[in-house]
């Protein structure tokens, strides 16, 4: 088993990559790209535009082009930032996704659109 400072590496990767998470959900509005500066995630999501996935990315609900152009620049972002709390931590991406999905899911609030299993679109 990997330690560092003395902990097992699975106990402070969780918790380091929690935190990283928890980062990047502050950043929320900065996600923007130039064509979607009108529009931040917690107003796609409130106007049922877009929703959270189990796999830690968003999907497009509805809307056009637009809203699917919206959906690439988060998802990229949130893919660079995932990658970079994986490599920092020597975990795999998939496990960032996996706790980045949680925890975004977790804290979505009431009527955010959610992909079940089957990828069906619910509302929280």
């Amino acid at each position: 088993m990997s330690r560092k400072h003395g902990r097992p590496l699975g106990m402070l990767s969780r918790r380091v990559v929690v935190g990283a998470l928890l980062g990047i959900a502050l950043l929320g509005p900065t996600f923007l790209s130039t064509a979607a500066a009108a529009l931040d995630l917690d107003q796609a999501k409130a106007q049922g535009l877009v929703g959270e996935r189990q796999d830690g990315y968003i999907g497009q609900v509805s809307g056009g082009g637009d809203v699917a152009a919206f959906v690439a620049q988060i998802n990229a972002e949130r893919r660079a930032a995932y990658e970079n709390v994986a490599t920092q931590n020597g975990i795999p991406i998939s496990q960032v996704e996996r706790l980045a999905a949680q925890k975004l899911i977790e804290r979505a609030p009431a009527g955010t659109f959610l992909m079940d299993a089957s990828g069906r679109w619910f509302k929280k």
